[in-house]
């Protein structure tokens, strides 16, 4: 199987709508070329703190018997994991939900991982997404969003990445709103941002009103690196 860790420069940097994208390319175009009668899209969210990714995950796929939503841990305080389990009296168990992972991999042609916040948002009190996707070996696309700060944010995000060994396959821009698009020359220019941190931009995202639009999600991402985003290798964990 193929996986794939979607991770951001921070919070709500449209992690999720990038991982909706990718699933509904799959989906149509992809999953028509595999050889199983029923391919299997596991979309799994690392950990979950507040609300709001599950139900729209739950609200588009609940239908499609062929994709599979896990989340293997969820917190009801919207704050880092480690803040929120102290608060709540819970414990964060890596080796849960590594196995978990492990469960989907097997049985899926293509996983992907959102992660939470950017790749220095913490995890546990040791560790911070980018030891996750270093040490479970996760190739990782950034997503980062059109807007003011997006060129430092990325060169440090990559620079994290690289520190780490992370399998960084590019990155993606993402207009999370209606004016970012016309912008995105000025906040995220390609040409700068590929020659600051010698890793390809894969394409961008243009603000959608309406995320469930699948149809306009596929050709979007179509019209990406989709090559480099899906690799024919496959992973080994």
């Amino acid at each position: 199987m193929t996986a794939l860790l979607i991770a951001g420069t921070d919070t709500d940097v449209g992690k999720t709508y990038v991982t909706i994208a990718l699933a509904a390319y799959w989906q149509n175009y992809r999953s028509n070329k595999s050889n199983n009668a029923h391919p299997l899209l596991s979309i799994f969210k690392l950990l979950l703190t507040g609300t709001g990714d599950f139900e729209q995950y739950n609200r588009l796929f609940a239908d499609i018997s062929s994709i599979e939503f896990t989340v293997p841990l969820r917190f009801e305080t919207p704050v880092a994991p480690p803040i929120a389990a102290e608060k709540e009296g819970k414990i964060i168990e890596l080796g849960k939900i590594w196995q978990e992972v492990s469960t989907a991999q097997k049985k899926s042609d293509l996983m992907l991982l959102e992660s939470l916040g950017g790749l220095g948002s913490p995890v546990t009190n040791e560790l911070i997404v980018g030891n996750i996707a270093s040490d479970w070996r996760l190739p990782t696309i950034l997503v980062v969003p059109v807007k003011l700060g997006a060129i430092a944010n990325t060169v440090a995000n990559v620079a994290l990445a690289r520190s780490l060994k992370i399998d960084l396959k590019g990155i993606i821009l993402n207009c999370t709103h209606a004016e970012a698009m016309a912008g995105i020359e000025d906040l995220a220019p390609t040409n700068l941002i590929q020659s600051l941190t010698q890793v390809p931009i894969l394409g961008t995202l243009p603000y959608i009103e309406d995320p469930s639009n699948s149809e306009m999600l596929r050709k979007i991402v179509a019209n990406w690196d989709v090559e480099l985003i899906f690799p024919k290798r496959k992973v080994a964990f």
